[in-house]
């Protein structure tokens, strides 16, 4: 298993030193990838005093395919990966556009996670139809697909028509790995017909076994081969104890996860050094155990060699 960071978007700050600071500090410790949550806009709750979303105006997101770029430049080993890039409010070939470019500058290092998202409110500011993104989701995955793969695309679908058009460069991955969150059985299906891997985001329980279970017999249906779908586990510390997490890991290591992310936001720290130091905890405390690592089936880190 492949263990990642979470960025933490809304604590890090929106300067580019702490973001610098992180990236290379995380590479260093050894862990394997970094995932970016996507939001564009929040709302303004002095204007909408019942909203229950988890996220506000005042909640700080840095663009993760801008992102994605700046970082590349300044690490070597690092993954970046999109958990998830709210694809329907997109404009998917521009979507192709900027995914391509940042697996270009990294130089394979991407991974595209996608998701539909729950905010109708981002939709309508960005011009996209809240109420057909399931759907219109899956054609935008197929003509992504064409996209990272194809010097010229011709392409008549529901919703987008390209007509002998084509990206330059393409992306190092052909195509770029696309991987998709949610947790809704409509999703499970999906993920079995068209993704590359899913984000889970839930404990290792007998509901995620059994979520596991139907992924899989589901990829089976749609004629694909179970094992090619990966899935991509989250450790939220904030909800799970330091002695739970080894067993939280080897939990989801034993439904077949074979990449998990650290999520450090929620528990009140401030800027990259708070962040990075409970991350250095984690690593601490699970490196040990053989088969878990961001290489050679452990962490690496030239701190320590």
């Amino acid at each position: 298993m492949r263990i990642g960071v979470v960025f933490p978007q809304t604590e890090i700050g929106p300067g580019p030193a702490g973001v610098r600071d992180y990236a290379l500090a995380v590479e260093e410790m050894g862990y394997s990838h970094l995932l970016a949550y996507d939001h564009v806009v929040g709302a303004d709750l002095t204007h909408r005093p019942d909203w229950r979303g988890p996220y506000s105006l005042e909640s700080l997101f840095h663009e993760p395919f801008v992102l994605f770029g700046y970082l590349a430049a300044i690490t070597q080993h690092l993954q970046f990966v999109t958990g998830v890039i709210i694809l329907p409010q997109r404009q998917t070939v521009l979507v192709a556009k900027q995914a391509t470019e940042v697996d270009v500058l990294s130089r394979g290092r991407f991974r595209l996670g996608i998701g539909i998202g729950w905010n109708d409110l981002e939709y309508q500011a960005l011009g996209e139809n809240f109420h057909d993104r399931g759907a219109r989701s899956e054609e935008q995955i197929e003509l992504l697909r064409r996209l990272f793969t194809e010097e010229s695309v011709t392409f008549r679908g529901r919703w987008h028509r390209l007509e002998a058009v084509g990206l330059e460069p393409l992306p190092v991955q052909r195509p770029i790995p696309i991987w998709i969150g949610g947790g809704a059985d409509i999703t499970l299906r999906r993920i079995a017909r068209l993704g590359d891997g899913w984000f889970p985001q839930r404990p290792p329980d007998e509901e995620a076994s059994e979520m596991v279970r139907c992924l899989r017999e589901y990829t089976r249906e749609a004629g694909r081969d179970p094992e090619s779908v990966g899935i991509e586990a989250r450790l939220s510390i904030e909800r799970v104890s330091r002695d739970g997490w080894m067993s939280y890991v080897e939990g989801w290591g034993r439904l077949g996860a074979g990449y998990l992310a650290v999520n450090t936001m929620g528990l009140g720290l401030t800027g990259a050094k708070e962040h990075l130091e409970a991350l250095r905890e984690v690593r601490d405390v699970i490196r040990p155990r053989p088969g878990i690592g961001a290489s050679g089936g452990r962490f690496t880190s030239t701190e320590n060699r």
